[in-house]
């Protein structure tokens, strides 16, 4: 399912499912991009990584099904799109997020900053590289990605942007593909 080319898009491609050697716990690890009107924004791409096992929107435990999402601001407890902390430490919160819509019988799927292997069940973690199960998700610079990505998301949507968090965010989607 390719972008539509039309607002603003983030085509995420999952291609591989990293094992931790020690416990075996799984990571799906993909490739993510930007587009403004199908026009790849060129510093806002990189890796992702999500939870194992294939995708479902009904069974909570796994990645999110493959699909073309609405995005919403997030307004949780500790994610949010509008208002996020500025303390850089990953406990800090309400750390920065957005939300996907329309995933079935799963809620508060999320955009967020990762942290170590995984930082949660179902969500998309944005990150630089993850070339092996050994490598770890730095939080600061999945934060700095996810932050740019809202950012980008505001300028280009300007005053279609919600101003207030948990409200759909009018002609952005989030594009999934691929069941490795």
């Amino acid at each position: 399912m390719p972008i539509s080319g039309s607002g603003w898009e983030i085509l995420i491609e999952r291609h591989a499912v990293q094992r931790r050697s020690s416990d075996g716990k799984p990571r799906t690890v993909g490739r993510y991009q930007v587009f403004n009107n199908g026009v790849a924004v060129h510093d806002l791409s990189g890796t992702t990584a999500e939870s194992g096992g294939l995708g479902s929107n009904q069974t909570k435990g796994r990645r999110i099904a493959q699909g073309v999402y609405p995005l919403a601001t997030q307004d949780g407890t500790n994610y949010c799109t509008i208002g996020y902390t500025s303390n850089t430490n990953h406990a800090a919160i309400r750390r920065p997020g957005i939300e996907l819509r329309n995933t079935g019988g799963r809620t508060e799927i999320l955009i967020h900053p990762g942290i170590g292997f995984l930082s949660s069940i179902g969500c998309i973690n944005l990150c630089k590289i993850l070339p092996d199960a050994s490598e770890p998700i730095s939080f600061g610079g999945s934060r700095l990605r996810v932050i740019a990505v809202i950012d980008n998301m505001r300028a280009f949507l300007g005053g279609d942007f919600p101003a207030s968090n948990g409200h759909a965010i009018p002609r952005a989607f989030a594009v999934i593909e691929g069941e490795p």
